[in-house]
């Protein structure tokens, strides 16, 4: 190691990096052992490959197998990785402070840092009944236009909650979550119960009553949990061409999916194509991690340089700024970077014959014309992301998923009953990192089960299909879900 670069970093830092590049090593020679693909069939499931990201996957199967770096990522790049690393762990603290580049937080904010809602680059879920705010989900807030149609802000509170504020500050309110029970029945006769949530927002800064959209019909309210992170890069690698090759607007073969493209305005006023965010409505992971700055932290950047504050919170409109901005370009980039490269985690037990027909049967579903298992990434400013064969398991287009799941509010192109295809590599690491089994994209499915039954919309086939199916076939899809 050069002497420099060794005087930079601490002997803690050393070891990580030299522990990185073990883990590098030993991952690149399980893929060179493992089984190759069966297909390149983008719709069918690759059998006996573990390689969910190709060369950069990592075979970690524990609380940081979400956490690793591109297996195949160079030794000169793990310094700006871990770098990146510290920056989206670090707690930002209320300005002025000693440490003016980390100071900055809010004046309204959701979490003090990235990995706060995003815990081990994991996903976030609903809080439990014993938590008193959400600590990894958020709530979107838009008023709707009675001539357009459109989503605005909410005068009073922007374009999301914030249930913190710093010292002097007055927070937004506070969400609650209330669930009904949804009962039904398979084929076979065994019973399942879904939760159906319902949100508002109590003690709101303005006013005395809850902010609730069965009193409101202007207002509508989206929650998210916090999505994972890692994969990211590859999942902006995939090629623009191979986007607009599957989708389906019009559903000219007649499957019954019609994955639309979201078009996006982006920062720079280009109209552009939307693949990340629960809607599909960010175009690129710098804009994704300053919106999120801005919206979760309270940080602005230069590509969000104005302070979360309506025109009538004054007392937040006054607070003392971190700077100008409060998040630099260069640790915008480091953020940046650091999402790009986090790898995918390698799908477990390939060869497994309970796995095998799993896969069968998630083919058989049509699952796979939505969640499409394999696809090669494209060119890359990032030379390991590069021509890699993955299996994130989705299109990144926007399907209507019915009225259960729909939230009735407009992003972009996409309407209050489209979501974007959610990958679902890792999946079935989520109980191992994060601790729970919270899936959808505001955490109401308390399994994978669940989050198959809440399908609806273009999904429905496929949900009546899984309903008909014998519990050994059930058993087996959800064993492959697992695997992945």
């Amino acid at each position: 190691m050069l002497p420099f670069f060794s005087r930079l970093l601490s002997f803690k830092t050393r070891t990580r990096l030299v522990l990185f590049a073990l883990l590098g090593c030993v991952s690149l020679l399980a893929l060179a052992l493992s089984v190759g693909a069966s297909s390149d069939d983008d719709r069918s499931v690759r059998v006996g490959d573990a390689q969910s990201g190709g060369l950069t996957t990592v075979f970690v199967t524990n609380h940081d197998a979400f956490a690793r770096p591109l297996a195949n990522l160079p030794m000169t790049d793990l310094r700006q990785f871990t770098f990146g690393n510290k920056l989206f762990n670090t707690n930002w603290v209320e300005a002025p402070a000693t440490v003016h580049s980390l100071d900055g937080l809010g004046p309204v904010f959701n979490r003090s840092s990235c990995s706060g809602c995003h815990m081990r680059d994991g996903r976030g879920r609903p809080p439990e009944p014993s938590e008193p705010q959400m600590m990894s989900m958020l709530l979107r807030l838009s008023h709707l236009d009675p001539k357009t149609g459109a989503a605005l802000p909410h005068p009073n509170y922007g374009d999301q909650l914030n249930p913190f504020a710093i010292g002097g500050v007055p927070p937004e309110g506070h969400a609650v979550i209330r669930y009904r029970d949804i009962t039904g029945r398979y084929a076979d006769g065994t019973t399942y119960t879904l939760h159906a949530p319902r949100y508002r927002i109590e003690a709101p800064l303005f006013g005395t009553e809850p902010l609730d959209p069965q009193s409101d019909p202007q207002l509508v309210i989206s929650p998210r949990v916090a999505p994972a992170v890692f994969g990211l890069g590859l999942l902006a690698a995939i090629p623009q061409a191979r986007l607009r090759e599957w989708a389906d607007p019009e559903d000219r073969d007649g499957d019954g999916i019609s994955g639309r493209m979201n078009w996006i305005t982006d920062t720079t006023g280009q109209k552009q194509i939307g693949r990340f965010g629960w809607k599909a409505n960010v175009v690129s992971l710098r804009q994704q991690n300053a919106g999120a700055a801005l919206g979760d932290i309270g940080l602005t950047s230069s590509l969000r340089p104005n302070e979360n504050c309506m025109p009538r919170q004054t007392a937040c409109q006054k607070a003392t700024s971190g700077g100008t901005p409060e998040l630099s370009d260069t640790q915008l980039d480091k953020l940046t970077f650091y999402t790009q490269t986090l790898a995918p985690p390698a799908r477990r037990d390939v060869n497994d014959a309970t796995i095998i027909q799993g896969g069968h049967i998630f083919e058989r579903l049509n699952c796979s014309g939505c969640h499409r298992p394999s696809v090669k990434t494209g060119d890359s400013p990032i030379p390991a992301l590069a021509h890699q064969q993955i299996q994130p398991f989705t299109d990144l287009l926007l399907h209507d998923m019915g009225e259960a799941l729909a939230d009735h509010r407009p992003d972009g192109s996409a309407t209050g009953r489209e979501w974007r295809t959610a990958p679902l590599w890792g999946i079935g690491l989520v109980p191992t990192v994060n601790h729970h089994t919270r899936y959808l994209h505001d955490g109401r499915a308390r399994s994978i089960e669940e989050a198959i039954l809440w399908h609806g919309g273009e999904a429905e086939a496929s949900t009546a299909a899984f309903k008909k199916l014998t519990l050994k076939e059930r058993e087996d899809l959800l064993a492959f879900l697992n695997s992945l």
